[in-house]
């Protein structure tokens, strides 16, 4: 879809460019798994470390965990707190951006579970014809 066919449907006349990139870099942002999981474990737990976090979201290695958190709190997505003490204590937790962000890909989960029975039927059918 083109800028042009794009803003035709949009409520505005233009859409800032800013405003574009910032949608396209969420986008991939939060259909990376790995952000989607985060903010879920971070909604559900409030307040986590970083080994509580990799406890919590299975399958993700230390370096990729690093790596989403470090990008979700460039974002502003999370606040990364150090304390100065022996060993360091780092602690995780949503900021109001974050929280935000989270209850705007709640619909997907309402989509899910209204849909699950269309969609595995659908998958089924396709399946089938395999």
């Amino acid at each position: 879809m083109t800028a042009p066919e794009k803003n035709a449907h949009h409520p505005l006349e233009s859409v800032d460019p800013r405003v574009e990139a910032l949608v396209t870099e969420l986008i991939g942002r939060v259909a990376d798994k790995w952000t989607l999981l985060i903010l879920e474990e971070l909604e559900d737990h409030g307040t986590c470390r970083f080994t509580e976090l990799s406890r919590l979201v299975p399958g993700i290695s230390q370096k990729m965990l690093t790596q989403t958190l470090r990008a979700m709190e460039r974002d502003g997505l999370v606040r990364r707190t150090v304390y100065p003490v022996i060993p360091p204590k780092v602690e995780y937790d949503l900021t109001d951006l974050g929280r935000s962000l989270g209850e705007a890909f709640c619909g997907v989960w309402h989509w899910a579970g209204e849909n699950l029975g269309r969609v595995e039927s659908a998958r089924k059918s396709f399946d089938d014809r395999g």
